[in-house]
Formats: structure tokens, sequence, C-alpha cells
């Protein structure tokens, strides 16, 4: 955490690219996080017809126009997966895998829509034995039960670092894949339905068993954005801004599918720029 960075982008989409471009051109310091393959939702698209001036394309063919894109301009993508912003007053500290830690003046979030629905008892228990990221509390839970629901193949590397300190870690994949885990995970069966405990964790409830836990994480490839970023106000599963990307936080914007209907990618790409205009504008008047 040496460097203090005028923006960090959360999000490597339409949205969050086209923030990271605009931070370039406007010479501000930023941080861009996402994925070298930018986002499932582009690549898996099998054709995009109302992309302007890129008629009947493919998605595969428009994340390489982006990557293309990218690499003239000289940005690069972070892959950590940031699992925490908190605001310090005047500036924010995201925090990441391996209890990695950023600072920035500014954010803009632009994680897209694909984070799933709470399960049931998951915001209660939040920070009372459920989290978000194995790699960073791992510690605490050594020579304790610790239960993993992993929604991607990644989620498997946290699970076998965590089996090295804890007695015993279960582990519940809700995808179809040849599993590497080492001995010391037990893949259990189901689907989850609900957490429960006391003042702590202590039950994790399937559709097949009742799995008694001291911890559970949940992996999943993005986090909700009210779960993401402490007092952040929300409308339904969107983040509420005005028409300047603005949030209720001051020095904190969102752009893209994140912040309501219609979802597209042209309108994403339009609102990380505004955003980042917006960011820009935010961290020399700061």
């Amino acid at each position: 955490m040496s460097k203090r960075y005028d923006i960090a982008i959360v999000g490597s989409g339409p949205a969050g690219l086209q923030a990271a471009l605009n931070a370039q051109i406007r010479k501000k310091s930023f941080i861009l996080f996402g994925s070298k393959d930018l986002s499932k939702m582009i690549t898996k698209a099998p054709q995009v017809n109302n992309y302007l001036g890129l008629p009947s394309i493919t998605g595969e063919e428009l994340k390489d126009k982006y990557t293309e894109h990218l690499d003239d301009m000289g940005i690069q993508v972070t892959e950590d997966k940031i699992n925490s912003v908190f605001s310090m007053g005047d500036y924010y500290i995201l925090t990441g895998n391996d209890n990695k830690m950023y600072e920035a003046n500014s954010v803009i979030i632009a994680t897209g829509i694909s984070f799933g629905k709470p399960y049931k008892g998951e915001e209660d228990f939040l920070g009372k034995g459920v989290g978000y990221c194995a790699t960073c509390d791992a510690p605490l839970y050594k020579d304790k039960v610790v239960t993993i629901i992993g929604q991607h193949k990644e989620a498997e590397e946290e699970a076998n670092y965590v089996s090295e300190l804890a007695s015993k870690v279960y582990y519940l994949p809700l995808y179809k894949d040849q599993y590497n885990l080492n001995d010391k995970v037990e893949i259990i069966e189901g689907r989850p339905v609900e957490i429960k405990g006391d003042i702590k964790i202590n039950k994790l409830v399937t559709t097949e068993d009742e799995i008694e836990t001291d911890g559970l994480f949940i992996l999943r490839e993005s986090i909700s954005p009210g779960q993401l970023v402490p007092g952040l106000k929300m409308d339904g599963k969107h983040i509420k801004v005005n028409q300047d990307m603005e949030t209720n936080l001051q020095g904190l914007f969102a752009a893209g599918d994140i912040t309501g209907k219609p979802y597209g990618y042209i309108r994403a790409a339009g609102q990380g720029y505004v955003a980042s205009l917006n960011a820009v504008n935010y961290v020399k008047s700061a």
C-alpha cells in the first residue's frame, strides 16, 4: 500500500474499461481491477448487432477490440478480486485477496450484475463467521471447521489454502468440473438453503444435509455492492446514482449495468466515461 491512486476502478467490462481510458487520457494515476478476459458477459455473446461502428461482431471479437485498445493505451488490468471498499473520509481503502490493500482518492464501481442473491441468513451473519475472502480470513480459523461455497473453479485454490490451517474444510461446489482439491478438503453435495447460528454462525443448511461449521466463505465471481461498500445506498439490487454517476458517498461513483436498466454495452461505456470525468474533477478539486 505504498501508493495512493487518484482513481480505483473496480470492474473490467465496458464501463470500467471506458473509465480507465478516460483516466489515462486525463493523465490521472489509476488502477483497474478485473480479469484479463475482461467480461464473460461480452465473450459469451454469440453476436452483437447494436454497437455503433461494429456491425455483426461476436462477443469474442469485441473483447479482442477492447484488448487491442487497452494495449495501445498502455493500460493494464490488475487481476485481484476486491472484497471490500472502505471510506476513510477523504480517501478509500480497497482490500483484495491475500490481504492486499490499495488506497485511492476516488473509486468507480463498475462490477456489472453477476452477483447472486444473498442466501437466507447471509447478511445476518456477515462478519460473524460469514466472509467472502478465504485467503484473507483463514488465519482466524486455525484448527476450526470451515465450509466454502465455491461458485467458480478459482475457489478451489482458496479451499486448498484454508485446509492448511483449518482442522476440517467442507467444499460445496456450485459448478460441474474435475475438482483439483487436496485430500484435506471434503466435497459435499446439494445447494445452500440457509445459514444459521446464535451470536455467530454454527450451521449451513443445504438441500442434502446440515453442516456444523465455525466459518463460512461464499466465493462468488462478484459481491453485491451493498456488501462491498458499507453505507452505500442501493435501489433494489442497483446502486443509486445521479446523472453524474455520483453515489451517496463522496468520491465514490458507479457506472454500467450495476446502476440499473436498460442494460447494454453502449450505455455502460457512456456511463463509464461520465463517471471517470467526474472522478477526475473530484480529484482535482479535493
